[in-house]
């Protein structure tokens, strides 16, 4: 009996409201907008901005943006205890975050009703959508590996937890989930990432694994030593019945060719998730499209500001409804976690409208503009990929910076690449990576012109382990935390280049 059959009508259920993106997009996001101002008026927030006076959306917009840093103080009360802050009630989980490898962390509230009508929503509808593009599936049949990270009591506040979104999601979990997830708890809660990989390696290697969650970098790493366990090169020898991941939190693009090597199946699929510690915002719902859909009836609500205008002092902020199609945003968003128009951090750009479709094409921090070209993480990607397929290179994790001008007013863009495959010549991939990144990028087109600005980009080659080593430094190895792929400063890539002997 296929158990995955039994199951699907609970979730094919789901797809005919999902349908309802296409044309009821404005209608939902007015909804949950409602929603999230009559649940919170009684709050601090909601009476300090007369929540109860609210009827539109114009009426919401005189609420201020914010970034962590402004929301810091409110969040910090919540995780003393304090109740009705910025949510109603008491919030006891906190998802510790930074988003990069920065030592300020981020401490994130995840409310009951964000952890359920967000998170949880947003991992039922990645099996939703999977399901409807794989009728035949059989993932049920086996178990899931989950991979996440650690956390730690919150204070002294009594039942409080702190630490990454993935650990309070497996600590909250419906006890019925884990007869179908591997490992189990105590081993998938350990904060010592190399210990976590050899039990999970250990424990899982005999299990009928049907699926893996996780990010990319992290399951590489338990996967690679699953195999090397088992004296095969091929994952699928040991779990042969592996047919999707559902994977998230960095780029795929430098890990997909590894992937494909380690999982060599005609059954493997890959799909994308887009869920960070301030809410689940996107799923990839088809295999030959890497854009993903917009969640919009969850317990958020969208804003966008224009790339261009950000860090005005009045940009122009606009509702999805008034969102163009390939242009770079940073989005702001408003949840039942208690985040009120918050700045997340990321960029995203639309690639459809009906239903809304979009890509990350970065971080409003992680792009590198030190001269006017305006690179972002999207442009990155998509070189990279290009000069991997043209140099038959394979890249495991990269960071790149400016050189800033030097006395002739010369400079370059310097990128610090680790290969787990090296190209035909680190040459020959420089040339094809700057000329790719010139036909994605006008702005950088442009200031390469005859060099006259800047020179050809620079590439230092990484030892082995040198990006995992840098992190292991600075206690980040495992759970959420990335490698800052762009910066406009040197303070990334020369605090890793000291590591590079």
């Amino acid at each position: 009996m296929n158990i995955t059959q039994l199951v699907s009508p609970y979730f094919s259920h789901r797809l005919k409201e999902i349908e309802k993106y296409s044309s009821q997009a404005e209608a939902l996001q007015n909804k949950v907008l409602k929603h999230l101002i009559q649940k919170a008026a009684n709050t601090e927030w909601g009476k300090r901005y007369d929540y109860k006076h609210i009827q539109t959306y114009n009426d919401f917009q005189k609420v201020p943006i914010q970034t962590y840093e402004e929301a810091k103080g409110y969040i910090d009360r919540m995780r003393h205890g304090e109740k009705d802050v910025l949510w109603p009630g008491e919030v006891i989980w906190y998802a510790k975050s930074s988003g990069t490898t920065n030592d300020k962390s981020k401490f994130i509230p995840v409310s009951k009703e964000g952890l359920h009508d967000i998170h949880y929503a947003g991992g039922k509808d990645a099996v939703a959508l999977y399901l409807g593009l794989n009728p035949k599936s059989r993932m049920f049949s086996g178990k899931g590996l989950i991979l996440g990270g650690s956390h730690t009591p919150n204070y002294n506040v009594q039942n409080s937890l702190v630490g990454d979104l993935s650990a309070i999601l497996i600590e909250n979990i419906n006890p019925l989930v884990n007869f179908v997830r591997t490992p189990q708890k105590e081993i998938a809660l350990l904060s010592d990432f190399e210990e976590k990989r050899e039990k999970i390696a250990r424990l899982s290697m005999n299990e009928n694994v049907t699926n893996l969650s996780g990010v990319p970098s992290w399951m590489l790493a338990v996967l690679k030593r699953i195999v090397e366990l088992k004296g095969t090169d091929n994952l699928a020898d040991v779990w042969p019945n592996l047919e999707i991941f559902f994977h998230g939190g960095v780029a795929f693009t430098p890990y997909r060719e590894q992937y494909k090597q380690l999982i060599r199946s005609d059954k493997m699929h890959y799909l994308e998730t887009y869920n960070a510690s301030e809410g689940f915002f996107g799923l990839q719902n088809e295999y030959t499209d890497s854009a993903m859909l917009l969640m919009i009836d969850y317990g958020i609500f969208y804003e966008f500001i224009p790339m261009d205008e950000f860090g005005n002092e009045h940009p122009t902020i606009v509702p999805l409804s008034g969102v163009e199609l390939n242009k770079n945003y940073a989005m702001v968003i408003s949840t039942t976690c208690g985040l009120w128009r918050y700045i997340i951090g990321d960029t995203i750009k639309f690639t459809s409208k009906a239903p809304y479709k979009f890509i990350i094409s970065g971080r409003t921090k992680h792009y590198i503009n030190a001269f006017g070209e305006e690179l972002m993480v999207d442009n990155a990607e998509q070189g990279l990929a290009k000069a991997c397929t043209e140099t038959g290179a394979q890249v495991s994790e990269y960071t790149a910076a400016p050189v800033f001008m030097d006395a002739n007013a010369k400079c370059c863009h310097q990128w610090l690449i680790e290969f787990t495959r090296m190209p035909d010549s680190v040459k020959h991939f420089a040339e094809v990576l700057d000329k790719a990144l010139q036909e994605i990028n006008s702005d950088y087109e442009a200031k390469r012109h005859k060099d006259i600005t800047l020179q050809p980009l620079e590439i230092i080659v990484a030892r082995t382990n040198l990006f995992n080593d840098w992190l292991k430094s600075k206690n980040k190895l495992g759970g959420q935390h990335k490698i800052p792929r762009l910066s406009n400063s040197r303070e990334y890539i020369e605090e890793i280049l000291k590591k590079n002997y």
